[in-house]
């Protein structure tokens, strides 16, 4: 009863049904929740175009999680690799564990954040007196399972960005301090946005990301007002709001948890996984991440769509959002990374504009 209060108390979140247009992010965030293994996504775009709101609602979308009770790190009851040392050993003694239902964590890293306080801490003072190995969970401790959130990305540390990085693909924290070695699951969804005008990221580290979605202000009038109208209503009156999209937000938090538990089962055609490696090889991409990023996103996306085989109507969907930001630079080119990947797509995949 107390939790339910406390739930009505907590400040309400734009319902993520409720967001105009938009849809290359939107969509990018949804397959990134149903396979966190594509690597999180860059949002770049203009000041003011929602990308904060749009993160903030996926969270408050997603369904409750079953966390082991006061473990720091939101260990998993049964998952391996999802749980903390200290809730493993007590499975392995045979020991029972209470679990309690919380919401998706959603961390946002603040742009003064140091390197103790991302990754975590470790006592020395007490590890020599107490002979314990006393650990501080940091930043990404909290967001294991869950989703962490840097805004202005490319206004941060590059050495953190790798620390970020690092974790998110590995889905692992390591900290070392004067010998003493812990490790802690840390499996999040990484989302960085930023604007353009304030600098790009570095290539090396923007290929980290799976996927890179561009969004610019709405220009038609219309959606505009609307944009500006639905908002102003939210603000007044959000919990009528909330009642009104009740509905839809509880489709689509059904729809992507039918796509994580078909995930497994989805299929690609072998002749289909060549083309996408044809179509990385023909626009140069360095690596293989991109090969591997848009065979993930397309299983994804027809997992989504509620088949078992992709198809390559789901290919063309997500190979711009993937491959766009691996592309090299060339200053003389006057034409867009987006239309230089579509293009290539449709040649090789022989589709006619």
């Amino acid at each position: 009863m107390v939790t339910k209060d406390l739930k009505k108390l907590s400040s309400p979140v734009f319902p993520f049904t409720a967001i105009v247009g938009q849809e290359e992010m939107k969509l990018a965030l949804q397959l990134n929740v149903i396979d966190p293994k594509i690597g999180g996504v860059m949002i770049m775009g203009d000041r003011g175009t929602g990308k904060s709101t749009t993160i903030r609602a996926i969270a408050d979308l997603l369904p409750e999680i079953e966390v082991v009770k006061n473990d720091p790190f939101n260990s998993h009851k049964s998952d391996l690799d999802l749980m903390g040392n200290e809730v493993k050993t007590a499975i392995q003694n045979g020991e029972k564990v209470e679990t309690e239902f919380i919401k998706i964590p959603m961390v946002d890293l603040p742009l003064g954040a140091t390197e103790d306080r991302v990754c975590g801490t470790i006592d020395i003072e007490k590890a020599l007196t107490e002979g314990v190995k006393a650990f501080e969970p940091g930043l990404l401790a909290k967001a294991n399972r869950g989703l962490l959130y840097v805004d202005e990305v490319n206004l941060l540390d590059d050495h953190l960005v790798d620390i970020l990085l690092d974790s998110a693909a590995s889905g692992w924290n390591t900290v070392e301090r004067e010998g003493i070695s812990i490790r802690h699951p840390a499996r999040f969804v990484l989302v960085g946005s930023g604007n353009p005008e304030e600098g790009e990221l570095r290539p090396q580290l923007l290929d980290r990301f799976g996927m890179h979605a561009e969004i610019r202000t709405v220009k038609d009038p219309i959606l505009r007002v609307k944009v500006v109208e639905e908002r102003t209503s939210f603000d007044q009156t959000p919990m009528v709001w909330l009642e009104n999209y009740e509905t839809q937000q509880q489709e689509l938090r059904d729809r992507i948890v039918d796509a994580q538990k078909l995930l497994p089962n989805v299929q690609i055609d072998y002749d289909l996984r060549v083309k996408i490696s044809q179509v990385c090889s023909q626009l140069d991409v360095d690596g293989l991440r991109g090969d591997i990023v848009t065979n993930r996103a397309a299983k994804a996306h027809a997992a989504y769509n509620g088949q078992e085989k992709v198809t390559v109507k789901d290919i063309e969907r997500i190979i711009t959002l993937c491959l766009r930001h691996r592309l090299r630079k060339d200053p003389l080119e006057s034409i867009d990374s987006g239309d230089k990947v579509s293009k290539v797509f449709k040649e090789i995949f022989e589709i006619e504009d």
